[in-house]
């Protein structure tokens, strides 16, 4: 199976420019390809998962991958898929950011003796003269075209600032110097990706009559069409300071039935044969097909190690056992106390069990808390102090499968 069969068995193919062209491409010779990622954050998070995954896949078979970060497109900000302008972000924070999800994509993708290859767009936008580049670059774009992609759309609603027009512009030209400094022949991306890659492909056509393609892949969702990543903390980042390994582990256990195979073509070096054979499972067989994405994801991600701590630390809990050593734990501090002692709902605030008294009150009233396995019956509970002398805890469960430890 070549990589385009590949990615294609795993549905992660969503568009393609030339469908022909490049799997003749991708099958009889070693390409050089790109995907973008702007730093607006110091970590990856799952939304990036897929497009690390699509690089690795497409080195396995032989091709150079070129990541290219945005320090030049990252200080604009893509308008897909946003209602509101992005926060501008300093040179500062951008370089920062950049070597944050250096560090993280290597787990996943080889850049050593050229296997594969960073850039920043930094190096060629950042001294831009913008006359020349409204000369050689702006003359190619139709604003007529361009607000009738979906990416621009969306916003003429709400307002969308010149300075964001640029952007389309700006990713087309990154498609271009590669193309013309690094032989590069391919953009890859999100789905949401298309119409910015549909004009670096033109663009290159109309300034050096160079043929290239670009492929996007599906975005991770759910099911029923929501966006995969986010949980009632936020998002679920790659960097296990932001989402610890255990926390990680338990996103993927605890994903709905219906998309744990989804996720494993997508998110795992499973063979696809493999998967196939998981998809037939019924019943209480699912749980241990949820534990083989959650591990197998956990263990790209963190490494073997943290993956079985997590994994043994999940099962515990499952069995009622509770492996507190693995859990995500928040410590209380002496101001935290009120005569003595703090009352469940505090403690639930403060371990993001809940965002406020008043939604960790219901939980309590609805019979979805327990405080180590006593499930709780009122919300005016306190827990006295002296429960945390000498190393002491309590371990907080919320509905079924969300446990939490407090000590002090």
């Amino acid at each position: 199976m070549n990589v385009y069969e590949e990615l294609k068995a795993r549905g992660i193919i969503a568009q393609v420019t030339d469908e022909e062209a490049v799997e003749k491409k991708l099958t009889r010779e070693k390409i050089r390809f790109y995907i973008g990622f702007d730093p607006t954050a110091d970590s990856l998070h799952v939304g990036h998962f897929v497009q690390i995954m699509v690089m690795a896949h497409m080195q396995r078979a032989g091709h150079t991958p070129i990541a290219l970060f945005g320090g030049g497109t990252g200080m604009i900000g893509d308008p897909s898929g946003k209602t509101d302008m992005r926060k501008m972000l300093t040179r500062e924070t951008i370089a920062h950011n950049v070597e944050c999800f250096k560090k993280q994509m290597s787990k996943l993708v080889d850049f050593s003796d050229g296997k594969a290859i960073m850039v920043n767009n930094a190096d060629w936008l950042a001294n831009l003269n913008y006359i020349d580049f409204l000369r050689e670059i702006g003359v190619h774009f139709s604003v007529n075209r361009m607000l009738a992609f979906e990416c621009y759309k969306q916003r003429l609603e709400r307002g969308l600032s010149f300075f964001e027009l640029n952007y389309m512009l700006m990713q087309s030209y990154d498609f271009l110097v590669l193309n013309r400094n690094y032989g590069c022949v391919m953009e890859l991306g999100g789905d949401d990706q298309w119409s910015n890659i549909i004009g670096g492909v033109e663009l290159c056509r109309k300034c050096d009559n160079k043929e290239v393609f670009g492929m996007t892949f599906k975005l991770l969702q759910t099911s029923d069409g929501r966006k995969m990543g986010k949980t009632e903390k936020g998002a679920v980042w790659l960097d296990p300071e932001k989402t610890s390994p255990y926390d990680f582990y338990q996103y993927w256990r605890n994903v709905d039935d219906a998309d744990v195979i989804n996720c494993m073509k997508m998110l795992t070096f499973i063979p696809v044969e493999q998967i196939e054979e998981y998809a037939k499972w019924e019943g209480s067989e699912i749980n241990k097909a949820k534990e083989i994405l959650a591990y197998e994801v956990t263990k790209l991600i963190h490494g073997q190690e943290e993956a079985d701590k997590a994994q043994s630390a999940a099962r515990a809990l499952f069995t009622n056992k509770a492996d507190s050593e693995h859990m995500p734990t928040t410590t209380l501090t002496a101001e935290d106390f009120t005569d003595g002692k703090i009352n469940i709902m505090r403690c639930m605030v403060k371990a993001a069990l809940a965002k406020s008294n008043g939604e960790a009150r219901r939980l309590i009233e609805q019979g979805g808390v327990s405080v180590d396995d006593e499930k709780l019956t009122t919300f005016d509970y306190d827990i006295p102090a002296s429960k945390f002398d000498n190393g002491g805890f309590i371990v907080i469960r919320k509905g079924k499968k969300v446990f939490h430890k407090l000590t002090k």
